[in-house]
């Protein structure tokens, strides 16, 4: 389990990323469909693992992966200076297919036609 630390430096940098995502001009990185899903920080905060996820599908997120680890000079320095930090995990991008999961089970709810909250069915 996490320390208090390692938890928040992990929201943190998971705030920063994903508010950076945008200022990134590699073409690898559609901003407008990535998500950062969750980041995990070492115990000894010195490597953070940043899981994204593309609703473009798993390809998408991978080539964002590439986009994003050749970024992660200039994220680890909006780390530092956002947070006041005097050094930076290193950063490791992790592919993750949540986003277009979720959305796979938000059409599969969609199509089951239940009624709404008060509405009779009619048999």
């Amino acid at each position: 389990m996490p320390d208090y630390k390692s938890a928040r430096l992990a929201a943190d940098i998971q705030r920063i990323v994903g508010g950076k995502l945008r200022d990134l001009k590699d073409p690898r990185i559609d901003a407008e469909r990535l998500t950062v899903v969750r980041v995990d920080v070492s115990r000894d905060r010195s490597v953070a693992r940043i899981y994204v996820s593309s609703l473009g599908g798993m390809s998408a997120a991978k080539e964002a992966v590439k986009g994003l680890e050749s970024a992660s000079g200039l994220l680890r320095h909006e780390i530092v200076a956002v947070l006041g930090i005097r050094k930076a995990p290193e950063l490791r991008f992790v592919p993750d297919d949540s986003a277009e999961y979720s959305a796979h089970i938000s059409k599969m709810l969609k199509d089951l036609n239940l009624p709404a909250d008060g509405e009779e069915k009619n048999e």
